[in-house]
């Protein structure tokens, strides 16, 4: 494995960049590639109509890879069911709270959540994310919805492997590879999901001690593809770090920041990579909803497959 130079990493940061690529207030980045046209067209993907969720639970148990878990706790239960002083009314009501970010919940990560040099995408300064929330690059880039044509490349499958160990770097040659396998070819706009085994592994070795991840070679493929979303069921970087100083996270650091890529960290692959199996096809309609939240950086989701 070539592990690139810091000067390597601060040429491609340079050489991909989206910015002004949609004018200057752009805040949406490579979701423009996923335009009306290409929305419809994935429509005409759905041919058994099965829906198959990316997510995984909320947890809420702390975990080596989710040491803060989500807080969920009532506020209204059925012990105490005609407390709330209103005659016959009778509900539960819970309450929820999470560390948006992290290695375990299935999430999606704003434009507004990486800076490079105190610069976050379209050269905004990182002072624009304060202890309030975010002024610009927020999710609600996304409030009215990603759908479009979803793409799984199913690493492991392709090469042969039920998975892929910690530290292990996905190269385009393998992302290639998987297209061949899976025959299907990640087009502009598309919603790219990588697996690299997440949940196979979990079950064969208990514990965590890392993830796989795409080398940074895979930014120009991403960005020459026009690739609208990438997912993974890791968070895209391999951890441990590659190791090139000033770069420990290339694939957030150069694709939130330069190319605009909205990423999906976390997703659970294993269900869909089997439906896609049966289907014999590794294309579908892809849908997720982010929460609206002002000035979020983040946003839980439950991202959904119809094949």
């Amino acid at each position: 494995m070539t592990v690139p130079t810091t000067e390597d990493l601060d040429r491609m940061y340079e050489d991909l960049k989206n910015w002004g690529r949609w004018g200057p207030d752009d805040e949406r980045g490579a979701l423009n590639h996923l335009t009306d046209e290409r929305r419809q067209a994935a429509a005409g993907l759905v041919r058994s109509g099965e829906a198959v969720s990316l997510a995984h639970d909320l947890g809420t148990v702390p975990s080596p890879d989710n040491p803060r878990p989500a807080e969920h706790h009532m506020l209204a239960a059925g012990d105490a069911r005609d407390a709330n002083g209103i005659p016959g009314y009778e509900a539960a009501r819970d309450h929820i709270g999470l560390d948006v970010h992290g290695l375990y919940t299935t999430h999606v990560d704003a434009l507004s959540h990486m800076f490079v040099r105190g610069e976050m995408y379209g050269g905004r300064p990182a002072s624009e994310v304060r202890s309030d929330g975010a002024r610009a690059n927020t999710v609600l880039s996304m409030a009215d919805g990603v759908v479009g044509r979803g793409v799984l490349l199913d690493v492991p499958r392709a090469t042969g492997r039920r998975f892929l160990d910690t530290g292990e770097v996905v190269t385009v040659d393998d992302l290639e590879a998987a297209e061949r396998s899976d025959g299907v070819e990640v087009r502009p706009g598309d919603i790219v999901l990588v697996a690299w085994g997440r949940e196979e592994r979990r079950r064969e070795r208990d514990g965590f001690d890392g993830f796989a991840g795409l080398h940074p070679e895979c930014l120009p493929w991403l960005y020459e593809r026009e690739v609208a979303v990438l997912g993974s069921d890791g968070i895209s970087d391999p951890m441990p770090f590659l190791g090139t100083p000033g770069w420990p996270f290339p694939v957030h650091q150069i694709g939130i920041t330069a190319i605009g890529l909205h990423l999906i960290d976390n997703a659970a692959l294993a269900r869909v990579g089997d439906a896609c199996a049966r289907a014999g096809r590794w294309e579908f309609l892809f849908s997720m909803a982010p929460l609206r939240i002002p000035k979020g950086t983040g946003c839980p989701v439950n991202p959904v497959a119809v094949l």
